[in-house]
């Protein structure tokens, strides 16, 4: 697409939205007359103070035509002030245009694919494009006005002093102009591909963030990567050709802004020889120097910047949303079935801890210090500890998130921790339920199931999922949802119902080890009993992080950290072994009998 094509479009809008405001358009063109006479008065001035005065033994004359050229300096700042009041009148009206345009636009495609995934890359067009559209119409509407009112005073200037000046000054300018405006149109296609991208990228990054939990879960961070990493690469290199093209234009403005005064200088001998005086010479560059080529310059350097991407962001206003440069809608990845479970090792133990130590950075405290734990096959173990002694520290090391500073943690007798470049996905041996319960948009049976079905098969059936669901008490919460194939929707659950649905899950779950790190935390005391003795009752070991002396109570052993060191035992024996231990109990017992 050619920037032709893009202005043809942009074109008829924009002129549509001038006379849409003729009164303030207007406005500003009365105002910028001020201006040019501005311009005219501070070369003439020049001119006729030294050609009338100071050159012609005057000093009195001189000096008042220097104080006319000063009048027009500060006629120029009354105008200025004038010139800003009328400019908002425009700008203003542009962005609220937009804004309502891109919500529109994001409307109309909602309505035209209502299953399509959310139009995330208007965004992008709703704030930063909308504030870059208006930034740069302000800017450009600013500097064009001033160098077109400035070009009519110094030209009208020239002229009344010495027509010759014109030939002299016009050529290298109008030679550095049009070397400029030949790198807009290369530079509006980068700015176009670069804003593209950016939009592409806004609308992939904000689906994989509706997705992260499922993808985390599914141990697609690999394949999310890749959906984005070519767009960010994208846009480095857009960025360098931006930062090129930038470098051709500086030459241009470089060219136009200092030959122009290259040339007077240079035919200062041929004019003085035809007659021109020097008066007439310094105020022809006065007006190059202190009116025009300063202009000119904001005005390049604005058509440049601001011009070609307020082209480019009007663009985007214009017509249909742009596709994906990747040429395919970026969809939110879906929860996989759990792999097979892999042939155990042969192990008298389900985990094993041993002496293992882990600090959470060089220097720092361990939190776990040279511990050693068995948990055997089956078993139910529960672990107790005041915030922040380890407990999550503990779970993460079985569950393979974390590695051990010192000593070794095993699950089914191999390391917890799988070595890089194991295949994606949940470790089938086993399952972590965090305080955060994982469930997705889906549909009831979908979320309950999971972490159950085995790639190419079709998952448990009606009867098991049934089981699970009496088991764990859910028989209300799924007939309120609509029942099994009803839609899920996480936001509109309670946090207790999302425990409840991620417990169901990890009851069908056939990983041997299941880790409840607070999974049960906003459940009432009877909810979670019954989730916990389901669980327990499932083939397999459980090991649960405890917040109440109750679920320690229900277990077979209870392992007590305490900051200094370890206890492990059953629940009757270990307010003797340890004082932490004791005191929880008591307290318990205390507010039972409250």
């Amino acid at each position: 697409m050619t920037g032709g094509g893009a202005w043809g479009r942009v074109a008829p809008e924009g002129r549509r939205f001038l006379r849409g405001h003729r009164k303030a358009v207007g406005r500003l063109a009365a105002w910028s007359l001020l201006e040019s006479a501005h311009t005219f008065l501070g070369g003439y001035g020049v001119a006729r103070a030294l050609d009338d005065g100071f050159l012609a033994g005057r000093t009195a004359t001189g000096l008042g035509w220097l104080a006319a050229a000063g009048a027009g300096a500060l006629l120029g700042g009354f105008a200025l002030r004038g010139v800003f009041a009328g400019l908002a009148d425009l700008v203003e009206p542009l962005r609220d245009g937009l804004v309502r345009r891109a919500v529109r636009q994001a409307l109309d495609r909602a309505v035209a694919d209502p299953a399509g995934a959310a139009d995330t890359g208007a965004v992008s067009r709703l704030t930063q494009q909308t504030e870059m559209a208006r930034d740069s119409f302000a800017g450009l509407v600013l500097t064009a006005r001033s160098f077109v009112f400035t070009a009519v005073g110094a030209f009208a200037g020239m002229a009344a002093l010495a027509p010759v000046l014109l030939l002299v000054v016009l050529p290298p300018l109008l030679l550095g102009m049009a070397a400029f405006l030949a790198t807009l149109r290369p530079l509006a296609s980068v700015q176009r591909r670069s804003l593209d991208t950016d939009e592409a990228l806004a609308d992939r990054a904000g689906r994989l963030a509706e997705g992260l939990r499922d993808i985390v879960a599914c141990g697609g961070q690999t394949a999310a990567e890749a959906r984005v990493e070519p767009l960010i690469a994208a846009q480095e290199r857009l960025a360098c050709t931006l930062a090129g093209w930038a470098a051709l234009r500086t030459l241009a403005l470089g060219t136009a802004g200092r030959l122009p005064v290259i040339a007077l200088l240079a035919a200062t001998p041929w004019l003085l020889g035809r007659g021109i005086t020097a008066g007439t010479l310094a105020g022809g560059l006065t007006y190059l120097v202190q009116a025009l080529l300063p202009a000119l310059n904001s005005l390049m350097a604005a058509l440049g910047s601001a011009g070609t991407r307020l082209l480019v962001v009007l663009e985007r206003f214009s017509g249909p949303v742009p596709p994906d440069p990747a040429g395919h809608r970026p969809v939110k990845p879906k929860p996989q079935p759990q792999p097979p479970r892999p042939a155990r090792t042969r192990t008298d133990a389900a985990a094993e801890l041993r002496g293992v130590t882990f600090a959470y950075g060089p220097g720092a405290a361990p939190v776990l210090d040279d511990l050693d734990l068995m948990v055997r096959p089956g078993e139910h173990l529960a672990v107790v500890g005041p915030s922040g002694i380890g407990k999550s520290t503990l779970t993460a090391l079985l569950a393979g998130m974390l590695s051990p500073d010192a000593g070794s943690v095993l699950v089914a007798g191999a390391t917890a921790r799988r070595e890089p470049g194991a295949e994606d996905g949940p470790d089938p041996r086993r399952t972590l339920l965090p305080q955060q319960a994982y469930v997705f948009t889906g549909t009831v049976r979908e979320n309950l199931t999971h972490l159950a079905a085995a790639p190419g098969t079709p998952g448990p059936g009606d009867a098991r999922v049934q089981r699970a669901v009496r088991a764990l008490g859910l028989d209300e919460l799924v007939a309120r949802l609509g029942g099994l194939d009803a839609e899920v929707t996480p936001r509109l659950l309670s946090r207790g119902e999302s425990q409840q649905l991620a417990l169901a899950a990890a009851y069908l779950s056939p990983a041997p080890l299941l880790l409840l790190d607070e999974a049960t935390c906003h459940l009432d005391p009877a909810a979670e009993e019954r989730a916990e003795r389901a669980l327990a009752e499932r083939p397999g070991t459980l090991v649960v992080v405890a917040h109440r002396v109750s679920s320690a109570a229900r277990a077979d052993r209870v392992l007590v950290l305490d900051g200094t060191r370890a206890v492990c035992g059953t629940h009757e024996e270990l307010p003797a072994r340890s004082p932490l231990y004791r005191d929880l109990v008591g307290r318990w017992n205390q507010a039972a009998d409250e």
